[in-house]
């Protein structure tokens, strides 16, 4: 078998060529609470690709904020998508929360470490125009899916990628089944070809877009949650949970039977996954 797991493969292969069955994904409308709203494509930076949108819940006043970074192999992907947006919307909003959902530039106009510089700039422009929304700048959380969370774990394990951008410190972050914590791991065995379209093939490279090895001191408080469907999912996220531990921080492993595509889409679904997210949250004084 190929690495990573066929699940994670099928995911970009649906959204890449069953346009038909996936194209909804690609748009979300979510229904809000009454007296929520939705501030569409806030611009982070120059390039079109640098847009947010914010969903806001009824008379936030010292709201926390959540921010999210899509999936999509580096390469594809939308602020937009229906599981990336609605569950969480529906979640999230009643209890109070500022919703942010941001897109970023793309393989291969830019690479990940580009990608995450972006990630950054989005959250340094969170955290300057969260008192507008009537959030709190100092209670913000980063959340990312797949390519997102290696994304937001890349910030995580170095936060001088986020200060070079002008971002400080945020409260912690849920990595939700992330696409690569160690690359060179990745590249130096089987694996499928847009992984060469993102991290080329410098090992000097992958080394710097890898997580795991980023990681030389005490992170941000970290939940990070893989799929047990994923051969190649849990192993890395539980080295990636005791490097972190053994600098001091706090990082739990949540270890889910779900598939690559569901850790993403079930969050905000009434069950004990999203309990345990939520009690992560709580933990950060997220409510």
């Amino acid at each position: 078998m190929k690495s990573p797991a066929i699940g994670f493969c099928l995911v970009l292969v649906g959204i890449l060529f069953a346009a038909p069955v996936s194209a909804g994904l690609f748009s979300s409308d979510p229904v809000l609470p009454a007296g929520a709203k939705v501030e569409r494509d806030l611009a982070y930076g120059p390039d079109d690709a640098q847009r947010m949108d914010v969903y806001i819940p009824p008379h936030p006043q010292g709201a926390p904020v959540i921010l999210m970074v899509h999936g999509g192999a580096w390469a594809i992907g939308d602020k937009d998508m229906g599981r990336v947006v609605d569950n969480k919307v529906a979640h999230w909003l009643p209890k109070g929360v500022i919703f942010v959902t941001t897109n970023y530039r793309m393989v291969p106009v830019a690479d990940p470490l580009i990608q995450a510089d972006d990630v950054a700039k989005a959250l340094a422009f969170v955290q300057a125009k969260a008192a507008s929304w009537g959030g709190d700048p100092a209670r913000v959380v980063l959340m990312g899916h797949s390519a997102g969370a290696h994304l937001v774990a890349l910030l995580t394990a170095d936060p001088s990628i986020a200060a070079g951008q002008g971002a400080k410190s945020w409260l912690g972050t849920v990595v939700l089944d992330s696409g690569a914590l160690d690359v060179g791991q990745i590249m130096r065995r089987s694996h499928y070809r847009f992984y060469d379209r993102a991290f080329g093939a410098d090992p000097a490279y992958w080394d710097k877009a890898s997580p795991t090895l980023r990681l030389t001191a005490k992170p941000q408080p970290m939940l990070v949650v893989c799929s047990t469907k994923r051969d190649d999912s849990c192993p890395p996220s539980r080295d990636f949970v005791e490097k972190a531990t053994a600098l001091g921080g706090r990082a739990s492993l949540l270890q889910e039977p779900l598939t690559h595509r569901e850790i993403n889409e079930n969050v905000g679904l009434p069950g004990d996954y999203t309990k345990a997210v939520d009690a992560f949250l709580r933990s950060l004084g997220v409510s």
